[in-house]
């Protein structure tokens, strides 16, 4: 833990309020040697609606996780996320986590706690550094 953990996840949760989902609106930021390369909010891809969820409240399958949306908004810039940290205001799903590894991020701090663990799991199992902060 640094000493500026605390305040980069009070950014990501910040950044979270830019979400037009309903059910949770979850914030992301990519930092690398101190400065914040990439940032993203869960929802749809662009050109889509600005609705998550259907008509019965349910999150609709092509709604994009904060963690997504960061990971791909850095691929588009000239700067790339290895050896990077991601903090996030929920910890990751499984399939954020595969994109997690993939990219090179080597360290993973968020606040909430999802339901399922698996993600997370899947991080520590790959040798990422996950911690949770309050």
């Amino acid at each position: 833990m640094n000493k500026f953990d605390h305040s980069y996840i009070e950014m990501a949760s910040v950044w979270a309020r830019n979400s037009y989902c309903k059910r949770r609106q979850v914030g992301a930021l990519l930092v690398k040697d101190r400065m914040i390369i990439s940032d993203g909010y869960n929802g749809t891809p662009s050109g889509f609606e600005n609705i998550c969820e259907d008509e019965n409240g349910v999150t609709k399958p092509y709604v994009l996780h904060a963690e997504a949306n960061a990971i791909t908004k850095v691929a588009k810039s000239g700067n790339n996320s290895l050896d990077s940290t991601l903090y996030v205001t929920a910890s990751p799903c499984l399939e954020c986590s595969k994109l997690i590894i993939q990219s090179g991020i080597k360290r993973v701090v968020y606040r909430d706690e999802y339901r399922l663990t698996d993600g997370i799991d899947l991080l520590r199992k790959a040798g990422i550094e996950v911690e949770k902060v309050d």
